[in-house]
């Protein structure tokens, strides 16, 4: 069978399970929409939650960063597996024991403060809608690709399906769903990783695979090779790095604390009955996550070392089927600048024949590699799975923040249950629908912001929960001071470097590297807007009347767990 035809079949066969599951599991309440009726087992949340962390970011562009920047595409693998560590061991057992539905709950109830909340829902929109919004373009891509229909139509077909089971279901049929997403995108992601692996190394597993010698009978390390391949194209060596330390600590540390903010990766930990379920499923969901994250580099190498080897100094002409596919999508593109017919892919801008979109890495390798048609076909699912999964977490965020936050805490306090569960249905079908949108006509700057949603998360989120747990004195007035300043001083930073708005524009962007404060990138000053987060919390704080004494009496017991063994899960 062709690959178009093989991923009808896959991609048919995985929505159906999708859909089914949404059916079975649909809401009756709202506690079955917002956490899944509480009810479900560690181990199924550690693969909705790993499904739920690995988002397209994950699955098709994190082995694509590393791809192109070696060394320095580092930083997101310790960033984001730092973060979920730092998520599970430091906030998860403390928010599942306060026993909020959404991070403005927590914040709203913790600082009682509908102001507090407000602020809390406007960053969980800013961070979940800048996501979302490029997962719904990831799905129209991969559908594009691989089922050669136009990039709007797939993000409409995507659309549809995240609409079924998020809207119907809720956390309900969100959690099981990602469940069988987790099985379908790690079996995606790890099966051309093992052919390639025995194809260039010989060795079936990608971890031990990328640090061998090539099977050629050379004798050559595959590092070496990619290393020599580099150079030769004047690119830096592969294994070198060109980022500060400062810059690389700064990005790293704004990928954990911002990952461990993120809303729809915490709302996870409310599904499970009891705290010790909460650490265990976090403990079980770090193991599933990190077959992933570890494979990531190895995959990236095996794509970097067959792209070369397949593009750099050949005719055009004689370029495969796959080669002409991706051209239609406009994530890779040819310019015969020099009129010889051959493609010049070389690190000089003046001379480079060849743009290639870091994102295709992933979902070209196994063609590049010329794996049969079904690996091919299953990696488009596995795509889809892992893009899909994160949208329906992110939506349920926004749609909880409105039925929940908004309607029920502030404005319509006296809403029956019913209501509210038709409310957040309501508004998770109004965000899908924004989020299509923006996945059909993305503003320029929605693929930039993605990457730093994370930032946006560290600047605002991070430190309230963390006070908000551990500093029983944290007031409402320093949180809201804190939050505000911290969101807004990143907001300045990323459209002042990243986007050139207050200097002439996206043009000016490389210029305004050498003014970057403290040598530290767009991607790595959500370190520094949290730090000033904490800063002005707790200066605001010390000039301010204390909490209540029972709002210091419920810190005190979220961290410290009355009685002991089973009673501490209550």
């Amino acid at each position: 069978m062709t690959v178009q035809t093989w991923t009808y079949l896959l991609v048919g066969i995985t929505f159906a399970l999708y859909i089914g599951i949404a059916i079975w599991s649909r809401a009756g309440s709202t506690k079955d929409f917002y956490v899944a009726g509480g009810g479900v087992s560690p181990l199924a949340n550690a693969m909705a939650t790993a499904a739920d962390w690995m988002s397209a970011a994950s699955f098709i562009s994190m082995a694509g960063i590393i791809a192109f920047a070696g060394y320095d595409g580092s930083v997101y693998l310790m960033g984001w597996t730092g973060g979920y560590v730092l998520l599970a061991l430091l906030l998860a057992p403390y928010l599942r024991k306060f026993g909020k539905f959404t991070v403005p709950d927590f914040i709203g109830d913790r600082y009682y403060s509908n102001t507090a909340r407000l602020v809390a829902v406007f960053c969980a929109f800013l961070v979940s809608f800048t996501y979302v919004a490029g997962q719904m373009r990831g799905v129209g891509l991969v559908f594009s690709r691989f089922l050669e229909v136009d990039i709007n139509t797939g993000v409409v077909i995507g659309m549809i399906i995240v609409l079924f089971y998020a809207v119907l279901g809720g956390m309900k049929g969100i959690t099981y769903t990602q469940v069988a997403q987790y099985c379908v995108l790690i079996f995606a992601f790890m099966v051309p990783a093992i052919f390639i692996s025995i194809q260039m190394t010989g060795n079936p597993i990608p971890q031990l695979g990328m640090g061998s010698t090539l099977n050629d009978g050379s004798g050559t390390f595959l590092l070496d090779r990619l290393n020599s391949l580099s150079t030769d194209l004047g690119f830096a060596e592969y294994t070198s790095g060109s980022k500060s330390t400062i810059d690389v600590f700064a990005i790293t540390l704004a990928l954990m604390v911002g990952t461990a903010g993120l809303p729809h990766v915490i709302v996870r930990f409310f599904t499970v009955k009891r705290v010790k379920d909460a650490r265990k499923s976090a403990g079980l969901a770090l193991l599933l996550i990190a077959i992933l994250y570890t494979t990531a580099p190895a995959v990236a190498v095996f794509a970097r070392t067959n792209m070369i080897n397949t593009v750099s100094d050949q005719e055009y002409s004689d370029m495969p089927e796959w080669f002409t596919k991706w051209e239609r999508t406009k994530l890779i593109s040819f310019t015969d600048k020099n009129g010889d017919g051959k493609i010049q892919y070389v690190a000089d801008n003046a001379k480079n024949e060849l743009v290639v979109d870091q994102d295709i890495m992933v979902l070209a390798n196994p063609e590049i590699a010329k794996l049969p048609s079904w690996v091919i076909a299953l990696v488009a699912a596995g795509g889809l799975a892992a893009a899909l999964s994160t949208a329906a977490g992110l939506l349920l965020v926004i749609s909880a923040s409105v039925s929940h936050d908004l309607i029920k805490k502030i404005f319509v306090p006296n809403i029956s249950e019913k209501g509210e569960l038709w409310a957040a249905r309501g508004a998770a079908t109004v965000a899908v629908v924004i989020a299509g949108y923006f996945g059909i006509n993305p503003p320029g700057f929605v693929a930039a912001v993605v990457a730093l949603a994370f930032g946006l998360a560290a600047a605002s989120f991070f430190p309230a929960i963390v006070l908000g747990i551990f500093y029983k004195k944290m007031n409402k007035e320093g949180a809201i001071a804190g939050m505000v300043v911290g969101i807004l001083l990143m907001l300045f930073y990323m459209l002042k470097f990243k986007f050139g708005i207050f200097d002439g524009g996206k043009e000016a962007v490389t210029a305004l590297k050498k003014d970057w404060w403290l040598g530290i990138s767009p991607e790595g000053f959500g370190t520094v807007a949290m730090i000033v987060n904490f800063v002005v919390s707790i200066v605001v704080m010390k000039f301010t009347p204390p909490p209540p004494k029972e709002v210091q009496e419920i810190v005190e017991d979220i961290r410290i767990p009355s009685g002991a063994g089973e009673a501490s899960g209550h």
